[in-house]
């Protein structure tokens, strides 16, 4: 009897870890991945609360695009990869055109013209969109050729992914410029783009340096990265951000002074606390050990997220889903090199955690890409 109960018991326990599983299935997520995202997200609101002091509308705005941004990504999720594929050449020239509207008729927000105003509605930031459109755009052209690519297709993925980042490189906004160029480049890469080539291409640039220096960056950039050298030569202007931030992050320690007690933000010496620079806030008031564990999930993050690319069921999902995820990889990096010191100051938040709707809702609806490539198999 008692024999027959156990079996029973686990039977019933197979039984609804089968409707479990089923469930997950038909909303194609990966419980894991959704996990370690809302871990992520849960941490960067508690210390956004802290960022944003008592500005109640802001936080409570962001907690409605961090919803929005969910509804993106279980979306997402559902739309097969054949939808996408045959979409992504529309969804790249309309990002251009929204791009060259951004140009004409944006709106002038701290020296910088990144967003079209819908009056009534919203504003949305169109280079945000670029992130996914443009590595969508290099995997679709990808998928039916030979690879690894000749140097043909190269050139050609390459002006597809040189127009959008000069067209946001003009905003100026060099930091998503970058980001938007290492994520089409992040395509070619995958697809088994030669390191040889890869070796010459960075020695041309290199080669290249002095006239980019010259006729390519802004004054202000020119600055920031000299600057970086040595914060301390200007230290209430160019190198203020830099000494701010590292003064912070230092301030902390192992454990940090604790939640809502750090005078670097409260005291607003730390600029663009709730952006840009939000990692230094969590630095100053969880410490060390708060850093390594945000660390640490998006570390995960990027580890599920390799996992799901690679069983995609065609070509174009596996280049797709890994560049998204190299994209989130070099976002991270990035930010959190500016804000140690390490790289120059180039606008680039910290992703799904600093205050931002746009970035979230890219965010969270590419890692439903991600899903869906790896759910949807059979197409």
């Amino acid at each position: 009897m008692r024999n027959t109960d156990f079996q029973r018991t686990l039977s019933a326990q197979d039984l609804s870890a089968t409707r479990l599983s089923r469930w997950y299935d038909r909303l194609h997520v990966d419980p894991i991945l959704v996990t370690l995202l809302t871990v992520v997200i849960a941490l960067g609101l508690v210390v956004l609360r802290s960022a944003v002091g008592g500005n109640e509308p802001l936080y409570e705005a962001q907690l409605q695009r961090i919803g929005v941004a969910y509804i993106a990504l279980i979306v997402a999720a559902q739309i097969p990869p054949h939808f996408y594929l045959r979409m992504a050449p529309l969804i790249y020239l309309l990002g251009l055109l929204f791009l060259i509207f951004v140009l004409f008729f944006g709106v002038l927000v701290k020296g910088s013209q990144r967003w079209l105003d819908i009056p009534g509605l919203f504003r949305v930031q169109p280079s945000e969109l670029m992130k996914l459109a443009v590595p969508m755009a290099v995997a679709w052209y990808l998928q039916k050729r030979s690879l690894p690519p000749s140097m043909k297709y190269t050139s050609v993925c390459l002006c597809i992914v040189a127009l959008p980042a000069f067209l946001i490189g003009r905003q100026p906004d060099l930091g998503t410029s970058i980001l938007v160029f290492g994520a089409g480049f992040s395509v070619l890469l995958l697809a088994g783009l030669s390191w040889r080539w890869v070796l010459w291409a960075g020695l041309a640039v290199a080669a290249a340096a002095p006239l980019i220096w010259q006729f390519v960056l802004e004054g202000y950039q020119r600055q920031r990265i000299l600057t970086l050298f040595d914060p301390q030569s200007d230290p209430l202007g160019a190198g203020w951000n830099i000494i701010q931030s590292t003064t912070a992050i230092g301030s902390g320690g192992l454990f940090g002074k604790g939640l809502f007690q750090g005078s670097q933000s409260y005291l607003e010496f730390l600029p663009e606390a709730r952006t840009d620079f939000i990692v230094a806030v969590l630095g100053e008031e969880l410490g060390f050990v708060g850093v390594a564990f945000l660390l640490l999930m998006y570390l995960l993050i990027i580890a599920r997220g390799l996992w799901l690319a690679s069983q995609a069921g065609s070509t174009f999902g596996r280049l797709l889903a890994g560049a998204f995820v190299l994209t989130f990889f070099v976002y991270v990096f990035v930010n959190v090199a500016m804000v140690s010191g390490i790289l120059p100051v180039v606008g680039v938040p910290l992703p799904l955690v600093s205050y931002g709707g746009t970035s979230a809702i890219t965010l969270m609806a590419g890692f439903g890409v991600i899903m869906s490539v790896r759910t949807h198999k059979a197409w």
